[in-house]
């Protein structure tokens, strides 16, 4: 019974909800917003757009750990960088950190 608690712990740290929240939560402590994006016409785009202060856009598409891009969000991130915009793939709370690390010595 200890280890069936200790796996769904585990899950609960690493699933693509709870680094969501953690995504979304981090961009607020920044003073910025973090959107859904959802565009049903339009498979493929990144989940979230974060607006961050300074007039900063980022795209994130986020994964669980074991998560793997489709081919239509691959398609769709490199045309997104193709025309300029930063893009990031996050599976973790560490990955997101690591994201926003140069934001947050901005906001300093």
């Amino acid at each position: 019974m200890e280890k069936k608690i200790e796996k769904i712990v585990k899950h609960a740290e690493v699933s693509e909800k709870a680094i969501e929240r953690y995504l979304s939560d981090s961009v607020k402590e920044l003073g910025g917003i973090c959107l859904k994006y959802s565009n049903p016409g339009m498979a493929g785009y990144p989940d979230r757009i974060c607006l961050l202060p300074g007039g900063v856009t980022i795209w994130v598409e986020l994964k669980s750990k074991d998560g793997e891009l489709k081919a239509i969000q691959k398609v769709r991130i490199d045309q997104l960088r193709k025309i300029g915009h930063t893009v990031y793939v996050c599976s973790s709370k560490a990955a997101i950190d690591e994201v926003l690390k140069p934001y947050k010595a901005a906001a300093l």
